[in-house]
């Protein structure tokens, strides 16, 4: 019987089918997906605390530690974006008044320095071309207690800019986070020292670390933990166990030098010159002269059902980034990029000015 108590009726939008368009993801991320890792985030769900659940991320455990040939037993896996992961890193190895580095080579390198901002840090950023005269002299000036980096993947295609092994040598005693998904150093030894709690009872990595069972003690409930999407990254950590890291890596760097050979080859130049740091990921290309860039990609959308992206944060307007990741990693995408970009080039408007 109707009670009259409904103010808004079922929108119409979500009475139709869903629908998702096919395309094929060539940008910085995200990037397509294969059947597998697909199918087992579509497995049955199960409860956050169930054996069967806790087995899984056991194996997420050992598959991390494969990819980042990594022994430590903190090693899990954030219920969160890359993004998260930052600022869980920030969130559990700085305190209010701890002074620290960033290195910044783009826009993940201003947000890390914002997020320890406003964490109470005393920050400064390192903005001059990164290396060990410039660390030694920073530390001789301000002894910072922490150092992180935050690579360029995302903006400038720049990979491992700052050398890992001189940073806690030159600047630091604790920690060094670099990339999202983990951590370098004994920053182990700053999550036992510290003096408060981390501001963020989700990014507590000691709560998080029980929940993982890294801690040696019996796992207690800490979040509702995202199950399928443990499956998930289950099987794309099983995806590359089977492959191989080191076949990955030659996969990915061979397809970028094709990849970067083919922009060269049609006239384009490349954002990082250094050939040694590029990412294998991610590749820049500037923006040629007369183009618009938005032009450029919404064409690829339009046309070819293929995305890349413009730049971000400082790169805004003057690169198309490529991304060439996971099973999108092939010579026949390769081919499939450059033959769209070569027909956005002959029919994409050019200015003259």
């Amino acid at each position: 019987m109707a009670t009259g108590l409904l103010r808004v009726a079922p929108p119409e939008e979500l009475l139709r089918p869903l629908a998702v368009p096919e395309r094929l993801l060539l940008g910085p991320g995200p990037s397509n997906v294969p059947r597998r890792i697909r199918a087992a985030g579509a497995r049955q769900l199960l409860g956050h605390m169930h054996p069967e659940v806790l087995q899984v991320m056991d194996e997420i455990k050992a598959g991390i530690q494969y990819a980042f040939q990594t022994q430590n037993r903190l090693t899990l896996a954030i219920s969160g974006s890359g993004h998260c992961a930052m600022e869980a890193a920030l969130v559990n190895l700085l305190e209010q008044g701890d002074t620290v580095l960033v290195a910044i080579n783009g826009i993940w390198g201003q947000r890390a320095a914002d997020i320890a901002r406003r964490l109470g840090a005393n920050v400064y950023e390192l903005l001059k071309p990164p290396g060990p005269a410039a660390a030694q002299t920073f530390g001789a000036l301000h002894h910072p207690r922490r150092v992180l980096h935050r690579g360029a993947a995302a903006t400038g295609g720049a990979g491992r800019a700052v050398p890992p092994v001189w940073l806690p040598a030159a600047c630091g005693r604790s920690g060094i986070a670099w990339g999202s998904p983990h951590l370098h150093g004994p920053a182990g030894e700053k999550l036992l020292r510290r003096k408060t709690k981390p501001p963020s009872f989700y990014l507590d990595v000691g709560c998080l670390a029980n929940y993982w069972g890294c801690d040696g003690e019996p796992r207690r409930y800490h979040h509702t933990a995202p199950i399928n999407s443990f499956f998930s990254l289950r099987e794309g950590l099983a995806l590359l166990a089977e492959v191989g890291l080191e076949s990955s890596w030659e996969r990915h760097r061979a397809n970028c030098t094709q990849l970067c050979q083919g922009l060269l080859d049609m006239g384009l130049e490349l954002f990082v010159e250094e050939e040694r740091a590029r990412l294998p990921t991610i590749t820049t290309v500037r923006v040629p002269e007369g183009y618009n860039w938005e032009d450029i990609t919404a064409f690829l959308m339009d046309n070819h059902g293929m995305e890349i992206a413009g730049g971000l944060g400082p790169t805004v307007g003057k690169v198309l980034r490529i991304g060439l990741m996971g099973c999108n990693s092939t010579s026949g995408n390769v081919e499939r990029v450059l033959g769209a970009l070569r027909d956005a080039l002959k029919r994409c408007h050019r200015s003259r000015l």
